[in-house]
């Protein structure tokens, strides 16, 4: 991969939080990676490791309290207003709940056509084509459109989600936790499209998961994290040669059917 173009990288970013008592918080902690054009980057690490808190970090739902986070080359950490929305066009993200993602009194044509109608790139008349047309993408049937999210399975949500991150044909998604809510069958399908979009457009992934099994069958390079530190980084076929205790422990954790 490292004769790919560097899509995003990170360089020494931080996120501490000041809690009510005045006590500081370090979410994450001089977290550097490296995201190529076409790669998926694993993050994965124990609940409360600061995966999530980073990701939403380079999305500027968090601002950073040190470090640097660009975009081909160009900084984009402390973007604002109108330049940090016109960013959402190339960077998108798929949630963990869908559920609560949505809204519950849309239709599903609606949401996924959502994020054109912010950039006033379709018209009404448009709409329900471009949603037919990403539906299809995403392996469900056109008649979805004209349905509410409460009539959906979870399975069937999460592949709307990502309908909606691939309507501004992103080049890189965010996936957070995007799996973990979902039964262990639906978690395979899920994973398989992902891939296939990959294959498809060429789109680059960052892939958040608590699930090491999971994670090292769908990621290029797995970055392992623990209490906001990375403390390993690893090839994604590769993760039985990791040193540190912590990766071995979290390998010690998956569950195996096999005796």
């Amino acid at each position: 991969m490292s004769a790919k173009e560097v899509l995003l990288a990170t360089d020494k970013v931080s996120k501490i939080f000041t809690l009510k008592d005045g006590t500081r918080f370090t979410a994450c902690n001089e977290v550097s990676i490296s995201l190529h054009k076409g790669e998926t980057l694993g993050l994965v690490g124990e609940s409360g490791c600061g995966k999530s808190t980073f990701v939403r970090t380079i999305m500027g739902l968090h601002p950073a309290t040190s470090g640097k986070i660009l975009f081909k080359g160009e900084d984009i950490t402390n973007l604002t207003g109108e330049k940090r929305r016109e960013m959402a066009k190339h960077i998108q993200m798929i949630f963990q709940d869908p559920a609560t993602a949505f809204n519950p009194k849309m239709r599903i044509k609606d949401i996924i056509c959502e994020p054109l109608r912010n950039f006033e790139r379709v018209s009404d008349k448009e709409a329900e084509a471009r949603a037919v047309d990403l539906l299809r993408q995403v392996e469900l049937a056109p008649e979805i459109a004209l349905r509410y999210p409460h009539e959906l399975s979870g399975g069937q949500r999460q592949r709307v989600g990502i309908a909606r991150a691939l309507i501004l044909e992103p080049e890189i998604i965010i996936c957070d936790e995007a799996t973990s809510a979902l039964d262990v069958s639906v978690q395979d399908s899920i994973a398989k499209l992902l891939a296939k979009i990959q294959r498809e457009k060429g789109v680059s992934y960052i892939f958040i998961c608590h699930d090491l099994a999971l994670v090292s069958l769908i990621s290029h390079r797995v970055m392992v994290m623990q209490k906001g530190n990375v403390v390993e980084e690893l090839p994604g076929d590769k993760l039985q040669s990791c040193q540190h205790p912590y990766t071995k422990k979290l390998l010690a954790s998956v569950f195996t059917v096999h005796r």
